[in-house]
């Protein structure tokens, strides 16, 4: 695809936002297995739910534009992806409670990677005169700073000090 409009690029980070999606989903049900600590264990799954309803919701766009959700592949996420299984699900660890450090770190670097994504697509949208796709793209970044947030709470409430 010629990049030629904002409507190009548009299209195109929606196929790599879904890309993205797609590629994470697996990794953070292994890190909310991986998990130890509970409230970890149930932000995560709360993640992974989210991030198959930011594919669905993805998908609808894609397919109201006339693409495929499946016409991008995101390297920038497949290296975040690569990294979180190097650094939590290949690793060994003599504690728990580090791992679950661990698995914070990696999964927030995901989740501000899909901020990101969300943010410009949203950004994109409203300049396109796109409003629908505007406001679910909205809530789609509105559930992921939730969830950044969530994890935050996690790691400075008790995880990282258990890990300390």
């Amino acid at each position: 695809m010629s990049m030629n409009s904002l409507k190009d690029v548009y299209h195109d980070q929606l196929q790599d936002m879904y890309s993205a999606n797609k590629q994470s989903l697996d990794v953070v049900v292994a890190l909310g297995r991986a998990a130890t600590d509970k409230d970890l264990s149930e932000a995560l799954i709360a993640g992974s739910n989210g991030i198959s309803e930011g594919m669905e919701k993805l998908a609808e766009i894609c397919n109201a534009h006339d693409i495929k959700p499946s016409g991008e592949h995101c390297k920038g996420m497949e290296g975040l992806v690569a990294e979180a299984k190097a650094h939590v699900l290949n690793e060994d660890f003599g504690d728990d409670d580090v791992r679950d450090a661990m698995i914070i770190t990696q999964y927030q670097r995901m989740v501000h990677y899909a901020l990101a994504g969300y943010g410009c697509l949203v950004a994109f949208a409203n300049r396109l005169g796109k409003d629908e796709d505007g406001a679910v793209l909205q809530e789609c970044l509105d559930q992921t700073y939730d969830g950044d947030r969530r994890m935050t709470e996690i790691a400075t409430g008790g995880v990282n000090k258990a890990a300390a």
